[in-house]
């Protein structure tokens, strides 16, 4: 008899931050955390973290802004390590630039790596979990997915529309036993970005001033583990000291 394969939790934009908290969460659940950015090798440390923690993790190198790249990697991750039964999509994409000196190559990236890549993985998870009538699919928005600041157009158009992305997806696929999420991170996150570049903003850090990564990535276990006779589409996550 062949023995149940392990559930496979995919996150796909698996930085040193957020994504690989959310790695760290779910392996410590006994999934099989597959972690995938477009430089593979940088995932390194975080497969040796989770293995020697006692847990397990596949590492991949995908574009998500390419079709076949996405294809490739979903098919490899069903076929060879498990079913995906959580997908949290983090790409980012936070470019800053006045509308005067935007680029149409530039906004047309940032769209691409905010939300046509999204739906490529949404898309492409989705049809491996309807089938089987559950799984959960988490998408990372943020501040710019509920408005537009000034001199962030490009980020702001990509987040916007990844929210939209993911309503119609929720109220698609729910009703199909998925479980569809966005979560707006309105606020810093605990980076070497931030630190190294606002300083006085790091400084929150000492009083809980900034989002801890752990500290999300448990929301998305949380959301994960909701019952389906309460599922929460929209989840804002903020420091208890950022204005609105």
């Amino acid at each position: 008899m062949n023995e149940p394969r392990p559930p496979v939790a995919l996150v796909i934009g698996a930085g040193e931050s957020t994504g690989a908290a959310v790695a760290r969460r779910f392996a410590r659940e006994g999934f099989v955390a597959c972690v995938a950015r477009r430089h593979g090798d940088k995932l390194e440390a975080l497969v040796a973290e989770i293995t020697a923690a006692g847990g397990r993790a596949r590492a991949f190198a995908c574009d998500a802004r390419k079709e076949d790249a996405v294809v490739e990697l979903v098919r490899q991750v069903e076929e060879e390590v498990g079913p995906i039964e959580v997908a949290v999509f983090n790409v980012g994409g936070n470019v800053r630039g006045s509308i005067l000196e935007e680029t149409a190559q530039r906004y047309f990236k940032v769209w691409e790596m905010g939300c046509f890549a999204g739906f490529l993985v949404g898309r492409e998870v989705a049809r491996r979990m309807v089938p089987r009538g559950r799984g959960t699919l988490v998408f990372t928005g943020a501040t710019a997915s509920r408005r537009g600041g000034a001199t962030f157009a490009a980020f702001a158009g990509a987040k916007h529309a990844l929210k939209a992305l993911a309503e119609s997806m929720a109220r698609e696929l729910g009703p199909q036993g998925i479980h569809v999420a966005h979560v707006v991170i309105d606020g810093a996150i605990d980076t070497p970005f931030i630190r190294d570049n606002f300083p006085e903003r790091y400084a929150a850090k000492a009083h809980d001033g900034i989002l801890e990564p752990d500290a999300i990535a448990e929301n998305y276990w949380q959301l994960h583990r909701q019952p389906r006779s309460a599922w929460t589409f929209e989840l804002d996550l903020r420091p208890w000291v950022e204005k609105w």
